[in-house]
């Protein structure tokens, strides 16, 4: 097998090699401002690790709907039968990142999440999967009689933002003055969301704002060296429970809700004292039921891989 598969968001490339025995080797991450097209930069990754494909798997972070697909979060726009072209592919499947990562978690071993709060999953109960990360995505895994799983994709992180204080309804109304027509869960739980909401904060307040990039104000947010940070990270933590919740609660997720995306990690230790799992099951009456629904948070560095892995295989063997 000569295989490459790949996950792109709207930040970076993840590449690697499937070997003939299906295992990933020379994982690499390309930021996509460096490249013009994403067939660029595979054609950058194979040469830079002398390697060649002949089938590809792809997960990107955008809606697939047909040939052409476009990229909310990042300029590129593509047609998959141009790349199978360009790339001298024999076979290419593109699918949605976060389907992607709806096929690797049924995969995971126990080392690669760790549990927030209390609950048991339910062998066989649907799964929710949300991530925040450059975007918000959203998928599900149900499971069919013989137990065999199955990815639902969708494009939850475009919904309508919950609200459920007057806080965090100033801050949308903020958004939609200055920013956004409509204010998506995207727009408050992701990258951007970080830094939306300190701007409306800023901007409430009267403060000055001082941080201009998430990072900064993650990083003052967990060293409390900026109140205005800290109560971003606050809002960021308790806007993504209720979005987990109203996931748990139109799926029965009773397999899980598990969070995936490169911002929660990096909040760290931080995360599991924050009041996510209290915003998760604030649903009032239905407050019992989600008490028994486990979230976890996916440590695992590349969990789409590791669903690509297993189609990668499953192409190469026609």
């Amino acid at each position: 097998m000569n295989g490459l598969i790949a996950d792109i968001g709207g930040t970076n490339a993840r590449f690697a090699h499937v070997d003939d025995k299906g295992a990933v080797e020379d994982i690499d991450v390309l930021a996509c401002a460096d490249y013009g097209s994403l067939t660029e930069a595979a054609k950058a990754y194979l040469a830079k690790y002398k390697r060649t494909a002949d089938h590809a798997v792809f997960a990107v972070a955008a809606p697939i709907l047909g040939d052409e697909i476009k990229m909310p979060n990042h300029t590129w726009v593509m047609s998959q039968s141009k790349i199978r072209s360009d790339m001298n592919f024999s076979n290419l499947r593109v699918i949605n990142d976060f389907t992607a990562v709806a096929h690797g978690v049924p995969l995971l071993s126990a080392d690669d999440y760790y549990q927030i709060g209390e609950g048991a999953a339910q062998k066989g109960a649907p799964i929710g999967i949300i991530g925040p990360g450059t975007g918000l995505g959203v998928a599900a895994v149900v499971f069919d009689e013989q137990g065999r799983a199955i990815p639902v994709t969708t494009e939850g992180g475009h919904v309508t933002m919950c609200i459920n204080t007057q806080r965090e309804w100033d801050i949308v109304a903020e958004l939609k003055r200055e920013k956004y027509h409509h204010v998506s869960a995207e727009r408050l739980v992701s990258g951007k969301g970080i830094l939306n909401i300190y701007q409306a904060i800023c901007t409430l307040d009267g403060i000055r704002q001082e941080k201009e990039t998430p990072s900064a104000i993650t990083k003052a947010g967990l060293d409390k060296s900026c109140p205005a940070c800290i109560e971003t990270l606050d809002l960021f933590a308790d806007l993504l429970g209720t979005l987990a919740g109203n996931v748990a609660l139109s799926l029965g997720a009773f397999g899980g809700v598990y969070i995936a995306g490169g911002i929660v990690t990096k909040l760290g230790d931080w995360f599991k004292t924050s009041h996510f799992r209290e915003s998760f099951m604030n649903k009032g009456r239905s407050r019992d039921y989600l008490a028994r629904i486990p979230t976890f948070v996916i440590t695992h560095p590349y969990p789409g891989f590791v669903g690509l892995q297993g189609l990668a295989m499953e192409m190469a063997k026609g």
